[in-house]
Order: structure tokens, then C-alpha cells, then sequence
């Protein structure tokens, strides 16, 4: 998945938006203001973050070098992907489907129900 097809499946989503709130370069999406995913512009082979249930974190950092700890982030909470690297076909879609229903799933319900998720 490239750079366009990441963006484009992330806004496929749901009242997702992009946002550049650190810098000119970290692209972040978000559902209801809660971020799910980000990358950076420029070196977006360098790894996108994607929030993950810890446990499923752990599972997927032992089964591949491709995921690792999420760079900069809660690393029991997130993980970093190399979204160019020799993943299974359809699994980054997978994780940020992931990403994003964690997300969605922590919301205030009332937010959930506002939002019609």
C-alpha cells in the first residue's frame, strides 16, 4: 500500500479528517478528534503508527520484523509498520481497520451515537 492508498483507505472511514497538528510533515487522521493513524510525508516507508490491542500488538511485533514497537508513542498501545515492507496481503488494511474501531470503541458513547458508529 503506498502513500495515496493509505490516505485515501484512512478517509475512507467514517467522520475521519486529516489534520497536520505537529508539523508540516506528520499526517494525522482522526475519528471524533481521536487520533488513529499518522505518518510522516516525507518517509512514509520509514513506518506508519497504528493504535493496536496490546496483546494483538505483542502477537504481531513476535510474528513480524515489519511491525514494531509504535516510534514515538505508547508502545504498549501502538505499533509502527513498515507499510512497504513484504506484509500479508490485505493485513495493513486489517490493522487500520483495527486501529480505527479501537478508537471509535473508546469513545463516550453519547459521542458514538452522535456520530451514528
Amino acid at each position: 500500500m503506498n502513500i495515496e492508498e493509505f490516505r485515501n483507505y484512512c478517509l475512507s472511514k467514517p467522520h475521519v479528517e486529516e489534520t497536520l497538528p505537529f508539523d508540516q510533515d506528520t499526517l494525522v487522521f482522526k475519528v471524533a478528534g481521536k487520533m488513529f493513524a499518522l505518518c510522516s510525508l516525507s518517509n512514509y516507508a520509514g513506518g506508519v503508527a497504528l493504535k493496536c490491542d496490546p496483546e494483538w500488538a505483542e502477537e504481531l511485533r513476535e510474528q513480524y520484523p515489519a511491525i514494531q514497537p509504535g516510534y514515538h508513542m505508547n508502545k504498549k498501545h501502538w505499533n509502527t509498520v513498515m507499510p512497504e515492507a513484504f506484509l500479508p496481503m490485505g493485513l495493513l488494511a486489517e490493522l487500520i481497520d483495527h486501529s480505527y474501531k479501537l478508537v471509535v470503541k473508546g469513545l463516550p458513547k453519547k459521542m458514538r451515537e452522535n456520530l451514528d458508529l
